[in-house]
């Protein structure tokens, strides 16, 4: 069922973001996913995070850009304290999907608000809309596609958790100094056409661990080769037909199908899986502009750009994990070269 509720929840997604015209509507499809990945029943506090992160980011960049968009330096600073905050609240398990949302939003929003071209106040009002849209979504979700309810015996043993307070501070540094480096290297390059690439330094960064990050790298181009390679079977294979929407949804739901598939395993796949949706989803409701404008271009461009920001992003973490571990010690941690 799991599977089901997932490709119910991405087509739908898509199918509203047509109906309305979003310009941002991949987040429609991909809003659902990451609510019902991880979650087989209904769960409030996913959703009130999903929808609050999304919210509360998009006032501070809206706050942050216009009254600090002229003082680059004050800029810098203030981003740094926003970035912060981000990476305190993904830092605890109660709040990582609201550091988390508001961490990805809030880097793409930040750099391309610098840009003339680009629309915030556009791209607020999708997302609220898609933040909120999805809470229905899910729900009708688990009412087709429930599963059963399973009771387990309360757990009597003693498992109150142990807080690694140095290994939390080095998480939160790690995450902020990368996301600190990526907003500088987009603001002083001109990469306005690089959300892909921008928001894959922040997928990659999600685990805060090196090892976490190093993984997620890998899946992160497994997972963009092969949603990248479904984008173009879908747009050659729709060819001049891909201004019919009954067509292109058809085609977008049998290739959601296998991917939702994995999804629902939880394994290594549920993460290629996700990597490979958003590689999907993103050209074809961006890019692809019927009689106008085909999506192939984009489908490569996302995947070299993609390839290059996690090779990138991986090393650096590497570096500054290392350097981490040897400036941040608890009194009593000696550092053994092994």
């Amino acid at each position: 069922m799991k599977t089901m509720r997932l490709w119910f929840g991405c087509v739908t997604g898509l199918a509203i973001s047509m109906i309305f015209g979003w310009s941002y509507g991949f987040f429609v499809a991909l809003l659902p996913i990451i609510i019902m990945t991880n979650a087989d029943h209904w769960h409030w506090n996913g959703y009130y995070q999903l929808v609050t992160g999304i919210i509360w980011t998009t006032v501070e960049v809206s706050f942050i850009n216009g009254f600090f968009q002229s003082s680059p330096l004050l800029l810098t600073i203030v981003v740094g304290m926003f970035f912060l905050e981000k990476c305190i609240a993904m830092s605890h398990k109660n709040s990582y999907l609201f550091g988390f949302v508001g961490l990805l939003v809030g880097s793409i929003a930040l750099n391309f608000a610098s840009y003339s071209n680009f629309d915030l106040e556009d791209f607020s009002i999708t997302l609220w809309c898609s933040a909120i849209v999805t809470i229905p979504i899910c729900a009708l979700a688990y009412y087709f596609f429930p599963d059963p309810i399973i009771e387990t015996a309360p757990d009597t043993m003693n498992n109150t958790q142990r807080y690694d307070h140095i290994g939390m501070i080095r998480q939160t540094a790690l995450g902020w100094i990368i996301a600190m480096l990526a907003f500088l290297v987009f603001q002083v390059g001109d990469l306005n056409d690089s959300l892909s690439a921008q928001a894959s330094i922040i997928i990659v960064l999600a685990p805060m661990t090196l090892i976490g990050s190093l993984a997620a790298a890998k899946i992160r181009i497994i997972g963009t080769f092969l949603g990248c390679l479904a984008g173009l079977i879908i747009q050659v294979g729709l060819y001049t037909w891909s201004d019919n929407g009954i067509l292109f949804i058809m085609a977008y739901a049998i290739a959601a199908g296998i991917f939702c598939s994995w999804l629902a395993l939880g394994t290594i796949k549920s993460s290629i899986a996700f990597s490979a949706m958003s590689a999907l989803t993103v050209p074809l409701t961006t890019s692809l502009v019927p009689d106008q404008k085909d999506a192939a271009f984009a489908i490569l461009y996302r995947f070299s750009s993609i390839f290059v920001a996690v090779v990138l992003t991986s090393m650096t973490i590497w570096i500054i994990h290392h350097f981490l571990v040897r400036v941040i010690k608890s009194p009593t941690e000696h550092f053994n070269h092994g």
